[in-house]
């Protein structure tokens, strides 16, 4: 067991103005299974960089071993499996390769295999495997259950909790609960790190949450009984200072001199006044301090448009195929307004391919697709990388509005200093959260969304949740997160290899 130490940590990109660590400390055990979580923007990528060594910060990183960070860069993804192991690393021996990916369910022959040839899956558990074979490392893992269908999920979160001395960057909730014991979250004005799972975390940091409001709304309540106290106070004392500067003769009796006690009075009451406004200052200060980490989100909307029938697409008897190779057949079902249907099934088994056909996409097939073409379609595709320029020319070139948009993404997390940023240099979460903003622009009959959740922060997804169960949209959704489709009480289609069933 040994630590890594992070003391004063303050870091920021060359020419931005936003800081993204700024002054923090905090340790790390690397015996721990650590979860990391945050929303996007945040920094989690940056951090591990950082250990890395790739960027220049200020502050002080020590640790007694090595980083090794997934995804590997793949220096040719032609070379055989065993080539690139023997890349990667050098003095692991065959039978512990085997024996990594015997753990991660994946078949003996894959060895011999070009990379390349690796279905998205099968890529991220051998690289995975790779991983685990360096030995004295901390490892940092970003996102490896990105794309894998929900046995691939299993199966990963199933090895991850075999292991220990890890970061893992994940955003399902189902697999963190699984495979750490330990959860580090940068926070809008913090970073803290607990003992156990992320489903223990996030109950702490509602019941804080939870506190804090409390508190706050106390202290307002305090605040402005104290302010009409002061006020009355101040008042009382201006009247008793101008008393005592002299008399009414026809008031007050000449033979006594009142000066001195008005002067005692006047003073007690001023003292008095100073002393609420202390109080006042003091309670402020302590009320700005608190709710600092509450991720306030404010309410999406969706465009929804009404159709004139109640059946938008029936699929019946679709077969797809590219050459020699059966992705799917004897694939039936309907899309109703009002419904939220979801593709599910592994990988491979033609969800994807479906969503380009319907959303008219020159696609291989067979069978039946009845569609009205005044069906206007929302999409969102799984590619974020082609994404680069400003916001505002992504909103022009779609002939969407502009204001609308930014709003949307400002509900989403966005700061304002990010409008006038490139989007190529935002993050894969951030680059989906545009494509989910220009779905959210878009008037349409039914949204089609393909896994959307890839990179999205817990907060975020929670927030799509809400939306779709609050406005009831027409929608066919491939989403690999159980939690996901159950929330939003999706209609299952499960594709395989040769059919489907409706659940």
């Amino acid at each position: 067991m040994s630590m890594i130490n992070v003391q004063d940590l303050t870091f920021s990109y060359e020419g931005s103005s936003d800081v993204i660590f700024d002054h923090v400390s905090f340790h790390i055990d690397t015996d721990w299974k650590l979860g990391f979580t945050g929303r996007n923007g945040r920094g989690k990528t940056t951090f591990m960089k950082l250990l890395m060594g790739e960027y220049e910060y200020t502050g002080r990183i020590t640790a007694s071993v090595d980083f090794e960070y997934f995804p590997f860069e793949v220096s040719d993804p032609d070379q055989p499996v065993y080539s690139l192991a023997e890349e990667i690393c050098p003095d692991a021996e065959n039978w512990q390769l085997a024996r990594e990916l015997s753990l991660l369910d994946v078949s003996d022959d894959v060895v011999w295999r070009p990379f390349s040839t690796l279905s998205g899956g099968e890529k991220t558990k051998v690289l995975l495997a790779m991983l685990f074979l360096k030995e004295n490392c901390f490892l940092l893992i970003d996102e490896p259950t990105n794309h894998l269908d929900e046995n691939g999920r299993r199966i990963v979160s199933r090895y991850l909790k075999g292991k220990k001395g890890f970061i893992l960057v994940s955003h399902d909730r189902a697999v963190l609960d699984e495979c750490t014991d330990h959860t580090l979250s940068i926070n809008r004005a913090n970073i803290e790190i607990e003992t156990g799972s992320y489903s223990a975390w996030e109950r702490n940091k509602e019941a804080r949450d939870s506190f804090e409001a409390t508190q706050n709304e106390k202290l307002k309540r305090e605040i402005k009984s104290l302010e009409t106290a002061a006020k009355k106070a101040a008042e009382h004392s201006d009247k008793i200072e101008r008393s005592k500067i002299g008399f009414d003769p026809n008031k007050t009796e000449k033979s006594i001199s009142r000066r001195p006690s008005m002067a005692r009075k006047a003073k007690k009451i001023m003292n008095r006044s100073k002393a609420i406004e202390t109080r006042i200052a003091g309670d402020i200060e302590k009320k700005s301090g608190l709710l600092r980490n509450i991720e306030t989100t404010a309410s999406l909307k969706l465009p929804q448009m009404q159709f004139f029938s109640r059946r938008l697409i029936s699929v019946r008897d679709l077969a797809i195929n590219y050459g020699d190779r059966d992705i799917c057949s004897g694939v039936s079902f309907n899309i109703e307004q009002g419904k939220v249907t979801a593709l599910t099934g592994r990988n491979g088994c033609g969800k994807t391919s479906i969503i380009r056909l319907l959303c008219g996409e020159d696609v291989p097939h067979t069978g039946e697709v009845v569609m009205n073409h005044q069906l206007r379609i929302s999409r969102i595709e799984q590619e974020t990388s082609d994404l680069r320029g400003t916001l505002a020319d992504y909103a022009s070139d779609r002939c969407f509005e502009q204001s609308l948009f930014l709003a949307i993404l400002r509900k989403l997390g966005f700061a304002r200093e990010q409008f006038a940023t490139d989007i190529s240099g935002f993050s894969d979460g951030q680059k989906k959260k545009v494509l989910i903003a220009a779905s959210l622009c878009t008037p349409a009959h039914i949204y089609i969304w393909d896994e959307p959740l890839n990179y999205l922060d817990v907060v975020s997804r929670k927030q799509l949740e809400e939306l779709i169960i609050s406005c009831k949209p027409t929608m066919l959704i491939v989403e690999h997160d159980e939690t996901f489709r159950r929330r939003i009480g999706a209609q299952e289609i499960i594709l395989t290899a040769a059919t489907f069933t409706s659940v």
